[in-house]
């Protein structure tokens, strides 16, 4: 099976909250710097890559946001006029079904319809020949997609389209999303987790609903926001000590280090159980002690994962 980095197309996933945006981009960063053409899509109007890049906001375009790597943030508003200009060809039609209060009315009331036009829009993305004109080819998609039950969900979508469809244009087209996202040698997923207990039970549950319920292929999973061991066990005893002792500014920088080794062995705790539930291999990322990301953190990110 080929490396995550040499897959077309690369979903990274995980409990809310646990940095999968900041993977996305530094995923995204570490295949740029490989020499693929890489672009990371956000969905639903997130815009992480503009305020790490300190761009203006990026909406429904690729925009090159460093050497080989661009983004956009797939909206399914803009991914729905798209697809129908592709299907309908005349752009005056496109725009007269799109006004219509009907057709609106329609589109808003069937469940998945938004998640289906999203993924075929990052289907078009990966294709070596894009039906969009004039379009440029990439190497590598990297979506950062919904977290955890939604993303198990948004992965399903075609199928659910496929088996209700049953025939006609709506089937196949849902059928084709479907074997490319659960073919291995092509896509792949990524899950993000934190070394705390409910991050990593999460994940690991994740991971299986994954393989068994869509199919897909989990090539990685990365332990986010890893703090450094900077004491010993021999130094936390010298610690406790000097935290018990009357100086106060000793004790006081005693019991700061012994708190900071106190939640890096509880991390490892967690790294451990991640890797006996894991399947896949796990990746350590360092905590980044940073106020905000910007593109050096997310260059130095970018180094541990290429």
């Amino acid at each position: 099976m080929p490396d995550l980095l040499d897959k077309r197309l690369v979903f990274v996933t995980g409990k809310g909250g646990v940095g999968k945006s900041t993977i996305s981009i530094a995923l995204g960063l570490a295949a740029a710097n490989r020499g693929k053409r890489t672009i990371v899509c956000e969905i639903g109007g997130q815009e992480t890559a503009s305020r790490v890049f300190r761009r203006a906001e990026i909406g429904f375009h690729e925009v090159e946001v460093s050497d080989n790597l661009w983004a956009i943030s797939i909206d399914p508003d803009h991914s729905l006029r798209e697809y129908l200009l592709l299907q309908l060809r005349v752009r005056a039609m496109r725009d007269m079904l799109v006004r219509s209060r009907i057709f609106n009315y329609l589109a808003a009331a069937t469940p998945g319809l938004k998640e289906l036009v999203t993924i075929g829009k990052i289907w078009e993305l990966a294709q070596p020949n894009r039906k969009v004109k004039k379009a440029r080819e990439y190497d590598l998609v990297i979506v950062d997609a919904p977290a955890t039950g939604h993303g198990v969900g948004f992965l399903q979508t075609p199928r659910t389209f496929a088996n209700i469809a049953r025939v006609g244009p709506i089937h196949s087209q849902a059928q084709t999303l479907d074997n490319f996202i659960i073919d291995h040698d092509n896509t792949g997923v990524a899950i993000v987790a934190l070394p705390e207990e409910m991050p990593v039970n999460e994940s690991a549950a994740l991971e299986h609903d994954l393989v068994t319920e869509v199919g897909v292929a989990v090539d990685r999973v990365y332990l986010n926001g890893l703090y450094p061991e900077r004491f010993s066990k021999e130094e936390a005893e010298s610690l406790s000590v000097l935290a018990a002792g009357e100086d106060g500014a000793s004790k006081a920088a005693a019991r700061a280090a012994l708190s900071e080794f106190g939640r890096a062995r509880s991390q490892r705790a967690q790294l451990a159980r991640l890797r006996r539930r894991a399947q896949a291999p796990v990746k350590t990322l360092p905590f980044l002690f940073e106020p905000d990301l910007g593109p050096e953190a997310a260059r130095r990110l970018s180094k541990r994962l290429g």
